[in-house]
């Protein structure tokens, strides 16, 4: 899979536009403008400066298509290549006019869905060793939910529900209104089956009271929210692989072992995508 795959072609037609046009005003990129001819020709390399995975090749590939279409962006690289400080990622021909006008705003894209690559690698080298997968949420960039998820992918990790519309997922507000967490699981039941029955019902439980009300519920996914590690490990045995467990809530790169060795099935993070720092890399003109 592609980015291209992930999002649409009209998405990434759209962002890029989107991105160019607020780059570029009414004006245009008046520096190259005013110092480089407009027929001169020109090559560049692009670097990564430091160790990540790479995420969204398509995003910077498009970029020089619509800047100017003899703009040519040459990876040499996949999306999800671990990749090293100095190495190459891309060369980049064209009209040195175009090649400039699309520098930022490819590493802009690149760069972020790289950055989250990065660190969703980073999360499952720490699980590594444990049955627990690091999953993401729904703490995305307005916008770039699937463009995010997708790298989130590409780092090895996985995805929680897309959005509202593909998964059950009972939290706190729900609980309340419904009157119960009981109440809730059996009314998300009856409604699931009603409308087609293969829709995942998962109910969030703040405490072990809340537990035991969700097990006899058998709902098919529990999420652990806050719990303490010794908490972690009294669900887990009480659970006995009934339902899937999820722990969230506040957990850290560096929790993510001990919490993976409770024994939880998954581990969810909203840092994967609303935290991750963008991955540094260059482009130089040679």
């Amino acid at each position: 899979m592609t980015l291209t795959d992930a999002v649409g072609q009209e998405w990434l037609d759209r962002h890029v536009l989107e991105a160019l046009e607020e780059d570029l005003g009414d004006r245009g990129d008046i520096t190259s403008l005013s110092t480089i001819p407009s027929e001169q020709q020109g090559y560049a390399e692009l670097i990564a400066k430091s160790h990540g995975v790479i995420a969204g090749i398509d995003w910077a590939i498009h970029t020089g298509k619509m800047t100017k279409p003899s703009v040519k962006w040459e990876f040499v690289v996949e999306d999800g290549t671990e990749v090293e400080p100095g190495q190459l990622l891309a060369k980049v021909t064209g009209p040195v006019h175009g090649i400039l006008i699309s520098e930022r705003t490819a590493l802009n894209g690149l760069g972020r869905l790289s950055g989250v690559a990065t660190f969703a690698h980073q999360c499952m080298e720490a699980v590594k060793g444990t049955n627990a997968v690091v999953i993401d949420t729904r703490k995305t960039t307005p916008g770039w939910r699937l463009a995010e998820k997708y790298a989130v992918t590409c780092g090895g990790a996985g995805n929680h529900r897309i959005g509202l519309y593909d998964e059950v997922l009972i939290k706190e507000n729900h609980i309340e209104a419904a009157g119960g967490v009981a109440e809730a699981v059996r009314a998300a039941r009856s409604w699931v089956v009603r409308h087609g029955g293969n829709i995942p019902v998962e109910v969030e439980v703040e405490t072990l009271d809340q537990l035991n009300e969700a097990l006899a519920e058998q709902p098919d996914r529990i999420l652990l929210d806050n719990f303490t590690l010794d908490s972690l490990k009294v669900a887990v045995e009480r659970n006995k692989s009934r339902c899937i467990l999820e722990a969230s809530g506040g957990i850290t790169l560096a929790d993510l072992s001990k919490v993976a060795a409770t024994g939880v099935n998954r581990i969810s993070l909203g840092v994967l995508t609303h935290s991750a720092k963008p991955l540094d890399i260059s482009l130089l003109m040679k």
